[in-house]
């Protein structure tokens, strides 16, 4: 029997910023089955998430009927903790408002909310796509690089593609690229100390919340605070429309409102990959394709290609969870914005920064294997087989697992009975004289 003890020691560190709301699970199956990294098991009329499974992707929220399964994120009263704000707002935010010609009129509510400056993801992205430009025509790069941009998507090569790993760009995401960027400005500009300086990425989703306090591939994020971007949407509303109303919505000093239509495309599916200036790349969303396309990409159905970006949300980031909009009307809306803006205001004068690149290795985590050591793993194999065999083989999850697989799986480490599948219980009851013939 597995060392169930210290599986969970080894999985402490999981941090997530998905949590469940006992209260209002009903013990429905929907997200059980809907979950694309098998996370989640419904038992004594509760779900579960094995965090270790958990990419933060989000799929259970938008499927719970019961709103059950929710997001964690910093609130915006966590501003009053710091002297000096800073605003980290993506190209998604742009999306969510109607009508929307001028950037400046967004980043200008932003300070009036009360940041005292604002660095743009967008511009950052640009930042990254240059390095990444960069990157491609280097001989010794390992093709296709992936993105690093999805934490969601990140998390899954890690724990189920270790062939993989070593894809995934070196370059930092374009929040943690704007965090570095925008916090060497203000200590320049204020000569405050590092704490007393704040850094709130708007965040369109969980994943990008957990990668703030669990990040992969940096030791340790810039960014101080994730907030919801549906938290701050309705507080800028009324701040842009006086804003508009007195004219001051093009009054920003340059540095803030630069990022091009490179940057601003990130925001939605394509975007990244179109900002690479090369046909050889590959774009998917949704995370039940993107787990399809990395399979045939370690399987080596893919040829000659450069580049693949992947997003865990249908839509690309403006289909987080935490966005406001129809992701697909959002991304109209990005189509309108770019048309008034310059290919890309932002370009690395001097030698690519330090901070660009990962400063930790993002190592494979076999959090499916069945045991500790190779024998035990076997051992327990085994007893998956035979439990298979006498499973119906129907994926109902009516025993609390998304399959009869998985099932077997978690009655052999001791987690579950086989007698939790109601056709075995079935046959049991019969046997034993607990069903009459009509029952049966």
């Amino acid at each position: 029997m597995i060392n169930l003890l210290k599986q969970t020691e080894k999985y402490d560190s999981f941090f997530h910023s998905i949590r469940l709301d006992r209260e209002l699970c009903r013990g429905c199956i929907n997200c059980l089955k809907r979950c694309p990294t098998e996370a989640i098991r419904v038992r004594k009329g509760k779900s579960r998430i094995k965090k270790e499974y958990c990419i933060d992707c989000a799929a259970c929220i938008r499927v719970c009927p019961h709103h059950a399964k929710k997001a964690t994120f910093d609130l915006l009263d966590s501003m009053a903790d710091y002297e000096y704000k800073i605003a980290l707002p993506p190209p998604e935010l742009y999306a969510q408002f109607n009508n929307l010609e001028e950037k400046s009129l967004v980043l200008n509510a932003l300070l009036s909310f009360g940041f005292d400056d604002v660095y743009e993801v967008a511009a950052a992205a640009e930042l990254v796509s240059e390095i990444t430009r960069k990157l491609l025509k280097d001989e010794k790069t390992r093709l296709p690089v992936i993105t690093s941009a999805c934490p969601s998507v990140m998390r899954l090569i890690r724990v189920k593609f270790p062939n993989l790993v070593e894809n995934i760009s070196p370059v930092v995401s374009p929040g943690e690229m704007a965090a570095n960027a925008a916090v060497r400005r203000a200590m320049l500009r204020t000569r405050l100390p590092r704490e007393k300086i704040g850094v709130f990425l708007i965040s369109p989703c969980p994943a990008k919340v957990t990668d703030v306090y669990a990040p992969l591939g940096v030791k340790k994020s810039q960014i101080d605070k994730a907030v919801a971007l549906s938290d701050i949407y309705p507080k800028l509303l009324p701040l842009m429309k006086e804003i508009a109303a007195s004219g001051r919505d093009n009054e920003l000093p340059e540095e803030i409102n630069k990022a091009g239509r490179i940057g601003v495309s990130w925001g939605g599916h394509g975007g990244e990959a179109g900002g690479l200036l090369t046909d050889k790349y590959l774009a998917v969303d949704g995370i039940e394709n993107v787990i399809k396309a990395l399979e045939d990409l370690e399987d080596s159905k893919f040829k000659d290609l450069e580049f693949i970006e992947l997003n865990a949300c249908s839509g690309g980031c403006v289909g987080g969870v935490l966005a406001v909009e129809n992701p697909y009307m959002a991304k109209v809306k990005l189509n309108i914005l770019r048309k008034y803006l310059p290919v890309s205001g932002t370009r690395i004068d001097e030698a690519v920064p330090s901070y660009a690149y990962h400063d930790e290795k993002i190592e494979f985590q076999p959090v499916y294997q069945l045991g500790e050591t190779l024998a035990e793993s076997i051992g327990i194999m085994k007893t998956v087989d035979e439990l298979i065999k006498k499973f119906p083989g129907l994926d109902c999850g009516c025993c609390g697992a998304p399959t009869c697989r998985a099932h077997a799986e978690d009655a052999a480490r001791g987690l579950a009975s086989e007698k939790d599948c109601i056709h075995i219980l079935r046959k049991y009851l019969n046997k034993s004289g607990g069903l009459t013939e009509y029952e049966n």
